[in-house]
């Protein structure tokens, strides 16, 4: 990584995220925002651009892109607005079971079709009883001739209401913990599938939020993701190679904050001069670019050192709490620095303090992003 720099093509696809953002996604932020509305036709677009889901391998019809550059895209989107962006970072956390555990056929099957067209997935491990704590899921997948029957429900499931394809995390036995976790991946169309409530949320409005119910739906064995009992170290797995990108929609929120602080404190005057001369808000600004310029090459680093083969799970964790822990500093000092009109809805801001929160929380709250990094710090 030393003396790292993005070659001429890696330059122009980010080129390309950022003119999307700026053109196409920021447009749409505001109104997403206002009505909750899921922007399906920026998202054809973004596929169109081949900006969806670029990590699909080349051997299952996509693109192969690193993991480091995918998170670096997404930066570059979040910035025009983290619920839109959040589609296709949903896609990336629903598809990549299956690229880590998957056969070469199930690829084939199951990740070729995301290539030819618009489609979404979506991950489904969270339940009303189970966050944090996922060994304890109580989703059941009852062993039958052939494959599995699954019943439960799933909660705060992104793409829940427009996925194509589920990647569920069930068990086969509670007695049995972690090593009773079965991963299976689930077509929408399967029998016995349906999506429940759809979330109102605080931030992130544009993105798709809801309840998975399965009742009686019947999977076949050659849907299933790895040997049973791998279920859980498939989730792990996932969400640790997830962790750049979702750092990634955090980082971008802290950049349009500074962004958006930035501007208006070089315009608004107070006692004579641009705000931005008084060292209160001088060095407010210096510290959240700070912060948010940190996070971002800790992310880099984090997809590089997974591209690379390398251990990088501390380092994801490390990625997606500082990251999250930025953006939310910078959202509410852009609030701070904007005064009274940072709180009302006419500037991006307030927009921007709202979307920020939920990065400290989903894909493992900031809590367990620092039980890994302490572990892993007594363990080397």
């Amino acid at each position: 990584m030393i003396g790292f720099e993005p070659d001429a093509e890696e330059k122009e696809i980010l080129a390309l995220a950022r003119r999307f953002a700026h053109e196409t996604i920021m447009p749409s932020a505001a109104a997403c925002d206002e009505t909750e509305s899921f922007p399906k036709d920026v998202m054809q677009r973004l596929f169109d651009a081949g900006l969806l889901d670029p990590e699909i391998p080349v051997e299952a019809g996509g693109i192969g892109m690193s993991r480091w550059l995918d998170a670096w895209v997404t930066e570059e989107l979040a910035w025009g607005c983290a619920g839109i962006t959040l589609t296709k970072t949903a896609n990336n956390l629903g598809l990549t079971p299956v690229m880590v555990a998957g056969t070469p056929e199930q690829k084939r099957e199951l990740l070729g079709p995301f290539t030819e067209e618009l489609r979404f997935a979506a991950f489904c491990l969270t339940e009303p009883t189970s966050g944090s704590d996922a060994a304890s899921l109580r989703t059941r997948a009852r062993s039958v001739p052939g494959g599995y029957v699954l019943d439960g429900t799933k909660r705060f499931i992104t793409n829940g209401g427009v996925a194509n394809l589920y990647t569920v995390f069930a068990t086969t036995d509670p007695g049995l913990g972690p090593k009773g976790i079965v991963a299976l991946a689930v077509p929408r169309e399967t029998e016995g599938v349906g999506v429940g409530k759809r979330e109102s949320k605080l931030g992130i409005r544009a993105s798709d939020t809801t309840e998975v119910l399965f009742e009686g739906a019947f999977v076949p064995k050659s849907m299933r993701l790895g040997e049973e009992g791998q279920g859980f170290r498939v989730a792990m797995k996932t969400l640790d190679l997830s962790r750049p990108n979702i750092a990634a929609g955090a980082i971008g929120i802290g950049r349009r904050a500074i962004d958006e602080a930035t501007s208006y404190a070089r315009e608004r005057k107070q006692f004579g001069r641009p705000i931005i001369e008084h060292e209160g808000i001088a060095f407010l600004l210096a510290d959240m670019q700070m912060e948010v310029e940190a996070a971002h090459w800790l992310m880099v680093h984090a997809g590089w050192l997974a591209d690379q083969g390398q251990p990088f799970s501390a380092y994801a964790s490390m990625a997606k709490a500082f990251g999250s822990d930025a953006a939310m500093r910078a959202a509410t000092n852009a609030v701070q620095v904007l005064g009274g009109y940072g709180f009302m809805r006419d500037y991006p801001v307030e927009k921007l303090f709202r979307d920020a929160k939920i990065y400290q929380i989903f894909e493992g709250a900031n809590q367990i992003q620092r039980l890994v990094i302490a572990r892993w710090l007594a363990q080397r």
